[in-house]
């Protein structure tokens, strides 16, 4: 049997399946789900059609029917898994402890070999997951003319004149989520300490600054570094990092990944530091995995117990100065890969609530996906904008005068809905706001 576009059960068709074989530990993962349909509320996509297929329960029927052989993967059938977020929130509310992430990631790959893209796709994966996003020289170039674009007047005047309109549909909603690049990269402006202030340091950490984050949000690296400056952390700007390889897993590329894990635990398993911190959510969950990625390497498995997102960090410490007060309400939305891969959701919160007169407003369905996920919200933009139409009106429900999230996938996504929907809302990483208050 089979799923079917209604969400019920059908007959399997009548041609034989192409081979799909997962690996032997996946196909043992793909048994433990007991099918008891609790992680059906937990999933955005199912939540937005009501569609069986569309829900955590539904895919991995669907792979576990790959894995048996009684489906092959045909394009009608692997799309259910193509609008998957990724976001792991089954992962959360699973009474089995079901790994979905860990099913997922090699089901996309064996989907990439079966589906393999046309001519546009192949160049465009090749372009961005093998040689812009891995390398820090090329992802720089490809900023500085973006930067340049912002800056020099360009892109204003584009708009201005209407030359805008002359861009295909798509392509204008591109530019119109274009995250603000005025200010210059972390990593390539940065020294290589950061000394903690205070007698002595607390504790000596090495940051993991990413690679579109880097790129795109150096201001928030720098208010994450005085913040914990402010702590008495030493903080060492590690040279050398690459990109943590968390795009090319979620797209079925797993070897482009292995060789950026293989760099950065080779830069990083040098330094004799108390943790290696991060502060993007998507990036920290694929840290912490690197001893998966790479089976039976000591050194990875060592790299991903030292990986602590900077909240972790932070809420052992009391700051060394006091923070100034911040007249202001505040709503939190929750990371997916922060708070459903990592299980980190106390940690910022308590954070921001060391402001003083910073007014906590709750988020209605703080814990669901805002539709970034990666890239979801390029390759998936019409059920990326539903999700996030909701995310936008719990935000409006809320009046907060800021919108904290610390991923930047999440930031660039919100702050896109929040000037689309016309809110004037401030949407900020946690860090930028402690920063402001120190």
């Amino acid at each position: 049997m089979h799923l079917a576009d209604t969400g019920t059960l059908a007959p399997p068709p009548a041609t034989t399946p192409r081979s799909f074989t997962f690996p032997k530990d996946t196909s043992g993962l793909l048994r433990s789900c007991i099918h008891c349909g609790l992680c059906l509320g937990t999933c955005p996509t199912y939540r937005e059609n009501g569609n069986e297929n569309d829900s955590p329960r539904g895919r991995l029927y669907i792979m576990k029917a790959f894995s048996d052989g009684r489906l092959g993967p045909v394009g009608n059938v692997t799309r259910h898994l193509d609008l998957c977020l990724g976001c792991r929130a089954c992962e959360a509310a699973c009474p089995s402890g079901v790994q979905y992430g860990a099913i997922l990631e090699p089901a996309r790959e064996l989907l990439l070999h079966a589906h393999p893209p046309g001519i546009l796709g192949r160049f465009l994966r090749a372009l961005f997951l093998r040689h812009i996003f891995p390398s820090p020289r090329m992802l720089s170039f490809v900023t500085k003319l973006v930067r340049f674009q912002q800056t020099s007047g360009l892109r204003t005047a584009a708009h201005k004149t209407g030359l805008i309109r002359l861009l295909p549909r798509r392509l204008r909603e591109l530019e119109a989520m274009q995250p603000d690049l005025r200010a210059p990269a972390f990593l390539e402006n940065a020294p290589d300490v950061f000394p903690a202030e205070g007698p002595a340091p607390r504790k000596r950490v090495a940051f993991f600054a990413g690679c579109v984050m880097d790129q795109f949000m150096g201001d928030i690296h720098r208010a994450t570094i005085k913040v914990l400056q402010a702590h008495g952390v030493e903080v060492l700007a590690v040279k050398g990092q690459v990109c943590c390889g968390a795009l090319m897993i979620h797209t079925g590329e797993p070897e482009i990944a292995r060789g950026l894990a293989r760099r950065n635990v080779a830069v990083f398993g040098k330094l004799n530091v108390d943790a290696i911190v991060n502060n993007s959510a998507g990036c920290g969950a694929q840290l912490k995995e690197y001893h998966r990625l790479l089976p039976g390497d000591a050194a990875a498995r060592e790299f991903s117990a030292l990986v602590r997102d900077v909240s972790e960090i932070l809420c052992d410490l009391e700051p060394l100065r006091p923070l100034r007060p911040l007249e202001k309400t505040l709503c939190y939305d929750e990371p997916c890969h922060l708070l459903h891969a990592q299980r980190i959701s106390a940690q910022p919160k308590a954070l921001l609530r060391r402001i003083p007169r910073l007014t906590w407003v709750n988020l209605p369905d703080a814990e669901f996906c805002c539709g970034a996920a990666g890239i979801y919200n390029l390759v998936q933009p019409a059920m990326a904008n539903r999700i996030l139409a909701r995310k936008i009106e719990a935000i409006r429900s809320t009046g907060a005068d800021i919108v904290a999230t610390g991923n930047p996938g999440c930031l660039i996504q919100i702050q896109h809905g929040c000037r689309q929907a016309g809110l004037r809302c401030e949407v900020r990483h946690p860090m930028e706001v402690l920063a402001g208050q120190l």
